[in-house]
């Protein structure tokens, strides 16, 4: 039987501003290995769910366990191990000076070795053709550019669920292609991916 890579249970989320309840007792159940959509309309609720798979935003009620675990008490940073979660808009993730310096936070932050951060910076930067690029501003990229390197910084430490928060959003031929053959080798290798579109 497949293993859960996240599941929902009679899931609540109300905003406090406005009293807005976003989401009304969602079940849910992605396997490990899952390549997901979910599809809405704007304001139907399909980015906070998944900002609940890594601890962004908290249940009003109800629960999330994340491969297999119940989140609640966990940090944001336990479950952004597990759960790697790329923004809509790359402008809202990107806070560094480099590109080089953004690649390197999660496995700072992650408590990865220094051999470790510099194998996955050679692979990352091998697959998304970024070592030109290491020492610009990333502010200074196109959009595409941009959105590739944000999630660069997410397949820097492999977590076992990838969500992308409408990938497609702004991208050109190339990086829609260069998405597609991310999506492909995070499914190869075992991950879970979800996408919001």
């Amino acid at each position: 039987m497949a293993q859960v890579a996240i599941r929902t249970e009679k899931l609540v989320h109300t905003y406090p501003r406005g009293n807005v309840m976003a989401l009304k007792g969602v079940d849910l159940e992605i396997y490990v290995g899952d390549i997901l959509s979910i599809v809405g309309q704007n304001g139907s609720g399909k980015t906070t769910l998944v900002r609940h798979f890594n601890g962004l935003l908290r249940p009003t009620s109800g629960k999330v366990y994340l491969m297999g675990e119940d989140t609640t008490g966990q940090t944001v940073a336990q479950m952004s191990r597990r759960c790697g979660y790329v923004f809509q808009n790359p402008n809202h993730q990107i806070f560094c000076t480099t590109v080089r310096e953004e690649l390197m936070v999660a496995p700072k932050n992650f408590g990865f070795s220094e051999q470790e951060t510099q194998e996955s910076l050679n692979r990352v930067c091998g697959l998304m053709d970024l070592e030109h690029l290491l020492d610009k501003h990333p502010m200074t990229l196109d959009y595409t550019t941009k959105k590739i390197v944000t999630i660069a910084s997410v397949l820097m430490f492999s977590p076992e669920v990838l969500v992308l928060d409408e990938p497609t959003g702004g991208l050109d031929e190339v990086g829609r292609r260069m998405l597609t053959k991310i999506i492909r080798m995070m499914h190869d290798n075992g991950h879970t991916v979800v996408v919001i579109s």
